[in-house]
């Protein structure tokens, strides 16, 4: 049998494009894909991730094939974690014939937590985005990103109060450009520890008991939250860049109260 008719198939692509107009990013957005996870113990974890893959593409060429980035990820067996990140974009870049470009994965994340007094294992969910970015002036760059819940109590609510203080929950969002042996966990943990207490799946009375009063010795304004994580940041050799985040969601307020910190590579503590 002959091959198929579609290999005779002009291919449009490849016609050479006259505007001179070289293109920063083309490619996919918000493709869905079941995807291993490598874990900071070795162990995987099987997830979906939203995909947004992209390249650059030269004056010259007229389109990208974007069928090509839909097979780098349907080629992609092994589990994936921060340093495989960059053989993916490799395989990207080599399959489009690209010398720029992103992948970048967002996907749910678990943590397998103990609660502080029972015992009680249960599972956490985190969102996390991994990004892995080829450019000609920086070559590779990997960023990760960690969204956690946490809770925070108020000072001036304690202060002022003769028994009491108000809390909420809070979503502390780190984005570090890494360098080193960093992983997801890590980001994870720098926020639930810098928090007032920790957010847990399941929770016994006693538990419930020990989180109450933890929070209430442990007041943070979200100010607080940021400066302090910022701090354990700082002080970490694998992270080269960051932003740190946090939100509260107050719960004698009908808004939020939000603080950012910002700094990237240049920037001298």
């Amino acid at each position: 049998m002959n091959a198929p008719d579609k290999f005779l198939l002009p291919d449009v692509q490849a016609i050479v494009d006259t505007r001179s107009l070289a293109i920063d990013r083309v490619g996919v957005k918000s493709v869905m894909y079941p995807m291993s996870i490598r874990t900071a113990s070795g162990q995987t974890q099987r997830t979906v991730v939203t995909a947004d893959m992209f390249v650059g593409l030269p004056k010259e060429a007229k389109g990208t094939h974007m069928s090509r980035f839909l097979e780098v990820l349907a080629e992609e067996r092994e589990a994936l974690d921060p340093a495989g990140c960059r053989s993916l974009v490799e395989r990207m870049l080599e399959r489009l014939g690209a010398d720029t470009g992103s992948i970048e994965l967002s996907f749910p994340f678990f943590t397998r937590k103990r609660a502080p007094v029972s015992g009680v294992e249960s599972l956490l969910d985190h969102r996390v985005v991994m990004r892995g970015e080829i450019t000609r002036a920086n070559g590779y760059r990997l960023t990760l990103t960690a969204t956690v819940a946490a809770t925070s109590l108020c000072p001036c609510s304690k202060e002022i109060s003769a028994y009491g203080a108000h809390n909420q929950r809070s979503l502390i969002t780190i984005r570090a450009q890494v360098t080193g042996t960093v992983s997801i966990e890590d980001l994870i943990a720098i926020a639930e520890e810098e928090a007032s207490c920790q957010v847990y799946g399941l929770l016994k009375r006693p538990d419930e008991k020990w989180v109450t009063e933890r929070a209430y010795d442990n007041p943070k304004f979200v100010e607080d939250l940021v400066r302090d994580i910022a701090l354990r940041l700082d002080g970490h050799e694998g992270v080269a860049a960051y932003s740190v985040a946090a939100e509260n969601f107050e719960s004698i307020h009908n808004h939020s109260a939000y603080a950012l910190i910002e700094r990237d590579a240049d920037h001298t503590v």
